[in-house]
């Protein structure tokens, strides 16, 4: 081990050391989503302590062990052994030893493989430890400025192509109108226009950030209305399209509400407890200041939810 390795090591030891590691229990382990600088002091500790590493692929992980100064048993676990990879990790755990799981970046079971291993293994009766560190997903959610959302919707990779990416497409975003959350996309370069231009037919003002090469040399965040990327995307250089691309479509806005005939979600739920409280008109006023919603969609609203409350 070279001297910087084994100062990190200790260092990471010292940092996260006096906690009980278990012997006979499944590690799941993020790794770095591109900059190595992103592992965790408890991760590297884990990595050095456990007895194998069971990993998405052996030579991405050889890798990250190589530049750690650390010498483990790898056991390639991927989406297409994915059962063998469990049974054998089953074994290893029945053994007493300490196994960690990491996928090629990022957090396990997240979009890739581990979901599988980690119910095996709490099927067998095995403890498994989250050890957090970087994902995709939140890092673009935390650069993606979206306000409005009142939490998330992930759907990570859509179908590759057909019918069936463009119904789970409106299905997703059918979901976000319909909660007031933002929804989360994971694209292949060459894949990423064909989904702006579905984004742009579908959700045409609502503002879409991109994200690419995140925490790389060359990382991009742009903002901005779906139907502006296409023709952006278009004027794009493909060297400028590498990479992966983690998109971010954001909340709809109360107007694109308005402009659909719907409500917000809050504004729904607020003008639900003031319609039972106060009168008509004083009801959808508060309402109206709370929440911004436009004043003639709440007034339809409230003389909707006055009928179905008035008795036969």
């Amino acid at each position: 081990m070279n001297t910087d390795a084994s100062i990190l090591i200790r260092a990471a030891e010292v940092a996260a050391g006096a906690q009980q590691y278990p012997a006979g229990a499944l590690y799941v382990v993020a790794t770095p989503i591109g900059n190595l600088a992103d592992l965790t002091l408890r991760a590297i500790h884990v990595l050095s302590l456990c007895d194998a590493i069971a990993c998405e692929d052996t030579r991405t992980s050889m890798a990250l062990l190589r530049h750690l100064g650390l010498t483990k048993p790898l056991l390639a676990l991927h989406a297409h052994n994915e059962a063998q990879g469990t049974e054998r990790v089953l074994g290893l755990l029945s053994e007493g030893q300490r196994v960690a799981y990491i996928s090629d970046a990022g957090t396990p079971s997240v979009s890739d493989p581990g979901a599988m291993l980690v119910a095996g293994a709490t099927r067998a009766g095995y403890r498994v430890v989250p050890i957090p560190g970087a994902s995709s997903a939140v890092t673009a959610l935390s650069v993606s400025g979206d306000p409005q959302s009142q939490g998330f919707h992930f759907t990570g990779f859509l179908p590759s192509k057909g019918q069936e990416r463009t119904q789970v497409l409106q299905a997703a975003l059918q979901s976000t109108q319909l909660t007031q959350t933002s929804l989360v996309l994971f694209e292949a370069p060459h894949r990423v226009e064909n989904l702006m231009d579905l984004l742009a037919a579908a959700v045409p003002e609502r503002a879409v950030s991109v994200c690419r090469e995140l925490t790389k040399q060359f990382e991009t965040v742009i903002t901005q209305q779906a139907q502006q990327w296409p023709e952006q995307l278009r004027r794009t250089s493909d060297s400028q399209k590498r990479g992966e691309f983690v998109v971010v479509v954001h909340a709809p806005s109360a107007q694109s509400h308005a402009s659909s005939g719907e409500l917000p979600p809050a504004a729904r739920q607020a003008l639900e407890l003031l319609v039972g409280e106060l009168p008509l008109k004083q009801a959808v006023s508060l309402a109206a200041a709370l929440t911004h919603a436009p004043r003639n969609a709440l007034y339809e609203a409230a003389l909707a939810l006055k009928a179905s409350s008035s008795p036969p």
